[in-house]
């Protein structure tokens, strides 16, 4: 092999190594590195904006904060209802968010005389954390924060309602061994795989010129390297088939980030006691505001059929 062939082959290896490694970090950037919710983002409805202001100004909220086990400073915002109760609900929300775009859910459930704890998933809020955890290690935080209600009243009886991101946190969480004060769950627009979902989302970008499979590829790589998950691992169809809480399956039909056909398929894995309801004409999460009789309607014959 000539000097100059050998330079060629070298000049090409490295172009297409650097471009490998520049692609996964941008990538990892925007997929992975958490990016708070400020003011100035807009929500998609004026109601989850006020419910933002109930959760930040209500005059009972307190700032609760525990250790994950990877000695984390997690945070959350409690709100007890104004009445003695031993009912529950751990609201928790999606990706590029926090804890107070919960507030319309919280609202709902303290009107009912429930508990509201308002987690910020790692990474985000208050929260430590330099990555996203699309529910793996998420799960095991919410496991955490279980732990802290019973700790404070061991008669508890919790709800988990998650959005989106939360939602897929909230099934990969039933598939743990839970205690039994856990009574139900409801998740609201969960991805069935994170491997789809991240399929899905860079198929739409634009420029998208990496096939898929090398993208998604390089993408497990690089969240493993740094991040120290397998995105294989977050599965929350795996997860419910281990479940044995009662779950409730929400969805809108018109929902053109998460497939709606995912909530389907979740359903049907589903091995714990299920109910289904897709929101017509509603978008993400979208459901609460689109159709809230349908929603609360559904979510209130749902959690009368359960022990909570």
């Amino acid at each position: 092999m000539s000097k100059k062939n050998a330079f060629v082959k070298l000049g090409i290896f490295s172009a297409l190594f650097g471009g490998a490694f520049a692609f996964s970090n941008y990538i990892y950037k925007i997929s992975t590195v958490p990016h708070q919710h400020t003011d100035d983002d807009k929500d998609f409805d004026e109601q989850i904006t006020e419910g933002r202001h109930f959760v930040r100004n209500h005059p009972d909220r307190q700032d609760m904060f525990i250790d994950s086990i990877d000695q984390l400073k997690l945070h959350a915002s409690y709100i007890p209802a104004s009445e003695n109760s031993h009912k529950y609900a751990i609201v928790i929300h999606g990706v590029w968010d926090n804890h107070e775009s919960n507030g319309i859910y919280a609202r709902h459930y303290l009107e009912k005389g429930i508990n509201c704890l308002l987690p910020d998933l790692r990474g985000f809020g208050k929260s430590e954390g330099k990555y996203i955890g699309y529910g793996l290690d998420d799960r095991l935080d919410i496991l955490e924060w279980i732990y802290w209600i019973i700790k404070r009243d061991p008669e508890a009886k919790i709800l988990l309602h998650g959005m989106s991101m939360g939602a897929a946190t909230t099934l990969m969480t039933t598939g743990e061994h839970l205690p039994e004060n856990v009574k139900a769950a409801i998740a609201d627009s969960a991805y069935a795989t994170l491997r789809e979902q991240f399929a899905a989302t860079y198929k739409s970008f634009k420029g998208s010129f990496i096939p898929t499979p090398i993208a998604l590829a390089l993408s497990r790589i690089i969240i493993y390297l740094r991040a120290g998950y397998d995105i294989n691992d977050a599965s929350p169809i795996k997860a419910v088939a281990k479940s044995e809480t009662p779950t409730l399956f929400i969805h809108g039909d018109d929902d053109s980030f998460i497939d709606p056909h995912m909530c389907s398929r979740l359903y049907e894995a589903a091995s714990c006691p299920k109910q289904y309801c897709m929101i017509l004409g509603a978008g993400h999460i979208e459901g609460v505001v689109k159709d809230p009789d349908n929603y609360w309607g559904k979510i209130a014959s749902f959690l009368a059929k359960t022990d909570f």
